[in-house]
């Protein structure tokens, strides 16, 4: 815990948003560095809650009250030793983690929770400051060979864990950079890349080896890892993005948002600033379809590039503003929430957010996207106790909006199968994601799964776990026993 009554003398305070207009102007970080002194501050909110619910709120069981109480006392690198003991990369989750831990602050019953990932990342942030932070050798080699396939946050924090365990690593990516989304997925202005790569850096000092431009399964045949591996983990995400079969779908300026973001994401990589992308929403009117955080990047990622006007559409209704009867703590609220990006929109002027929202076709001229025609939906109770909400178009609800560039942010349904997945024959479960046992263990013996290949679509902190579990059950494969947390 913090300060005993530290919850009753400090209000939650988050580190500063850069102005509106100075930041839709670059893609650098939105937040401002906080003062050690306003971190100590908040950690001397954590409470002695006797049950610290924050630790079931993160899927990495973070041992949270003890680094909240380390860094309100001053002790930075004990606090950054017991944040490492449970995540590989709390600079990825500092910066874009929904922070489940804070919905389940026991403070935030009756007050703001404690800003944990605020100071997750500040400790971090500070370990790089002070050079705590080295490349770990292990401390002896055990001459097996694994293939990580997918250098995402699943990848990256299962090779750490198996290099740390002796294994000589190999991670193949079939992009040009190492990160997976987070190097071309999630925007700079919420995770620069710099970050990514520091940590990449210090892996590859710590002996792993990355292979990037190597797509397993199509330049490389994944018999051929097989063949040269003792064991492989496959970490390639889900990568199938859900389409929108509508009429005119075909029409040229209708784009899955993973064709559009990765380009800004080369762009900015390539001269640092805004530049002109392959797929540019400048000058445009732009309609995002999809209300989840993939929508908010490009409704952020458009400002930035000079849309016109931006409009983001949800199918479901709009959420409440805070917990209700069926959302009871310590559970993950499905309440409204509004990102930097929705913000800078609305402040700007030139973001519109809609709920209850369906599109019925897509008109255009010369083969280009012109129009959206949609129409307003009512929910309304399900006739059969306990079953969903039904439904229906409102009656008179059709309408018609102008439409220069339509982004399709709908969420994933699965990984690409066609490939390694086909060439290995692996069991596949309802939902189209590689089934894997207890221990990862796909159906084909000495190949794994973790990640959202495995689970299905997902955030970064599961996506660190599941990699870090993947690796304890491969270590067990190829020893017999395991020493990984």
């Amino acid at each position: 815990m913090g300060k005993v009554t530290g919850f009753r003398e400090f209000q939650r305070e988050t580190s500063f948003l850069r102005p509106v207009d100075e930041r839709l102007n670059d893609f650098k970080q939105v937040y401002g560095k906080p003062s050690e002194e306003l971190v100590a501050r908040q950690g001397a909110r954590c409470m002695d809650c006797g049950v610290p619910f924050c630790h079931t709120g993160c899927p990495l069981g973070n041992i949270i009250p003890d680094w909240n109480d380390l860094v309100y006392r001053g002790r930075w690198r004990e606090a950054l030793d017991e944040l490492h003991a449970t995540n590989n990369f709390p600079e990825f989750t500092g910066w874009v983690c929904p922070a489940p831990c804070e919905t389940s602050c026991v403070l935030g019953i009756n007050d703001d929770p404690v800003t944990i990932k605020q100071i997750e990342l500040a400790i971090v942030d500070h370990g790089f400051e002070q050079g705590w932070i080295v490349p770990v050798l292990p401390q002896h080699r055990t001459g097996k060979r694994v293939a990580v396939v997918g250098s995402g946050p699943a990848g990256l924090a299962c090779a750490q864990q198996l290099n740390r365990a002796g294994h000589e690593v190999t991670v193949f990516e079939r992009a040009d950079r190492v990160g997976g989304l987070l190097t071309y997925g999630i925007p700079d202005f919420k995770l620069e890349k710099q970050v990514v790569q520091r940590r990449v850096d210090l892996m590859e000092a710590e002996g792993i080896s990355f292979r990037t431009n190597v797509n397993v399964g199509v330049t490389i045949a994944a018999s051929e890892l097989s063949a040269e591996f003792d064991a492989i983990v496959l970490c390639g995400g889900s990568t199938r993005p859900r389409d929108l079969p509508v009429t005119g779908r075909e029409l040229d300026g209708i784009h899955f948002a993973m064709d559009f973001l990765p380009l800004q994401n080369r762009e900015v990589a390539k001269n640092g600033s805004v530049g002109d992308a392959a797929i540019s929403a400048r000058g445009r009117h732009v309609i995002v379809i999809g209300g989840g955080d993939t929508g908010s990047d490009c409704v952020g990622t458009s400002l930035r590039q000079g849309a016109a006007s931006v409009r983001q559409f949800e199918l479901l209704p709009q959420p409440p503003p805070s917990r209700t009867a069926e959302m009871p703590w310590p559970t993950y609220p499905m309440i409204l929430r509004t990102s930097s990006s929705h913000d800078e929109g609305e402040l700007d002027g030139r973001l519109t957010r809609t709920w209850s929202v369906a599109t019925k076709r897509f008109a255009g001229k010369d083969g280009r996207v012109e129009a959206l025609h949609g129409v307003n939906l009512e929910w309304r109770p399900s006739p059969t106790p306990g079953g969903r909400p039904e439904m229906h178009e409102a009656p008179g609800g059709e309408f018609e909006l102008r439409a220069d560039l339509v982004l399709l942010a709908m969420g994933f349904t699965g990984p690409e199968t066609e490939g390694m997945i086909s060439q290995w024959g692996l069991e596949l479960d309802d939902r189209g994601n590689v089934c894997g046992d207890g221990n990862y263990a796909t159906s084909v013996p000495g190949v794994f799964a973790a990640g959202d290949m495995r689970r299905g679509q997902s955030l970064v902190v599961w996506a660190i776990r599941e990699g870090r579990q993947a690796a304890r059950g491969v270590d067990m494969f190829l020893m017999g026993e395991t020493q990984l947390p």
